[in-house]
């Protein structure tokens, strides 16, 4: 295992005891815990829920808690957003207090799911200041009691990479990239969760080839079975080959329209209401069940009303 330097201690068990919380306790787990069936996986939301809406994050947030979710995602950037200052974008910034999220979290009685972020792994320069800005975030708030389950920042590469780019130049690149990310991640206990949304990253065998990239238990999966499906790929063959690595799920449904764009994207933002489209939900489940997923289910779609329609999709399936 890399122990990232700490003395042959691995930092997750140094920070379980030395910083306390369940949720960096929890961070040892495999797969975001052990044993159990799929009773113990969560359902949460995505805030882009409401961003056609032009809604705030308050507004989502109290939207989804109306809904019946006990989960968010929140989406973070670097600096401000004057839309989101003016109540009009659900973005969040990370030079936000951390007990911010905390006092609303508690009275709304939800949790945070993971935080994000997007940081690109092909950007030297910004990517890698972003992320680990997020790590070091999700850190503040675990500490505040705001996660439940082990911490996670999210995680892609650039869906259009330079023309110049050749895929050896990308990996050597993510590798490079990857290692103070992950330092970070070791230090901070929270895990990185590369999602399927690129050329890289949605494609199975590369996705393989970058887990394989360092040996670090924070280097970890945030599947998007959306996104899987749009690049070409076999969701339920993808996600079964990276399933002990997953720590947090974009729930994404992927219907109408956006069918006929298969293999010519990688990704998309957000998809229909789950149960709408081609995702086969309950083998979704099954394969995660397998791997003892505790983790949450995070939808992706684009509007108030297909999130409460998810979330009446997807319940009954736990």
């Amino acid at each position: 295992m890399d122990t990232f330097g700490t003395n042959g201690i691995c930092r997750r068990d140094f920070l379980g005891t030395a910083v306390g919380g369940s949720a960096l306790a929890a961070a040892g787990c495999a797969s975001a815990g052990s044993g159990g069936t799929s009773a113990a996986m969560k359902i949460g939301v995505n805030l882009e829920f409401v961003r056609h809406a032009d809604k705030s994050f308050e507004f989502g947030a109290a939207k989804a808690a109306e809904q019946g979710y006990k989960y968010i995602e929140p989406c973070f950037l670097m600096g401000t957003c004057l839309l989101s200052a003016a109540g009009y974008c659900h973005v969040q910034s990370f030079d936000m207090d951390p007990h911010y999220f905390k006092d609303l979290c508690d009275r709304l009685k939800l949790k945070i799911s993971g935080l994000s972020s997007h940081s690109d792994l092909l950007d030297t320069r910004v990517g890698v200041e972003y992320a680990r800005k997020g790590i070091m975030y999700a850190r503040a708030l675990a500490d505040r009691g705001v996660f439940d389950t082990p911490p996670v920042v999210m995680i892609c590469e650039n869906m259009y990479p330079p023309k110049w780019m050749t895929p050896e130049d990308a990996f050597a690149i993510m590798k490079m990239n990857l290692r103070p990310m992950l330092e970070c991640c070791a230090d901070n206990g929270v895990y990185l969760g590369v999602e399927p949304h690129g050329p890289y990253t949605a494609n199975k065998d590369r996705m393989l080839r970058i887990l394989g990239l360092h040996d670090s238990p924070w280097l970890r999966v945030n599947f998007d079975t959306g996104n899987s499906f749009l690049a070409g790929e076999d969701p339920y063959a993808f996600l079964e080959a990276v399933k002990e690595k997953v720590v947090h799920v974009h729930a994404k449904d992927i219907g109408g329209a956006l069918i006929s764009e298969r293999g010519k994207l990688t990704g998309t933002p957000v998809g229909c209401a789950c149960g709408d489209g081609v995702i086969d939900w309950k083998k979704v489940i099954s394969i995660l069940a397998s791997a003892n997923f505790k983790g949450v289910l995070s939808v992706e779609c684009g509007t108030i009303e297909q999130a409460e329609r998810s979330l009446k999709h997807l319940a009954p399936l736990l």
